[in-house]
């Protein structure tokens, strides 16, 4: 497993995101991810939205994702 297929996943399960995915050893990564889809959720179910992107991969070929979720609201207040 590598961190751009990981990201292609995200951005392709959850559409108009923007994910950056690091990750070298094949088995952990982490992962910063931009979604509208995110807005009004807590951050397990903003988790969750992201897991669901990977399925089966989850718990397999990615042993460990490290996620921090946020909406285009909250990255343009960080600016």
């Amino acid at each position: 497993m590598d961190a751009a297929t990981i990201q292609a996943m995200i951005e392709n399960g959850l559409p108009g995101a923007r994910a950056q995915v690091s990750g070298d050893d094949g088995v952990h990564f982490e992962a910063e991810v931009v979604a509208t889809q995110f807005a009004g959720k807590l951050p397990l179910a903003r988790h969750r939205l992201v897991y669901a992107t990977l399925g089966d991969l989850m718990g397999g070929a990615i042993h460990a994702l490290a996620l921090k979720t946020l909406t285009p609201e909250e990255v343009a207040a960080r600016r």
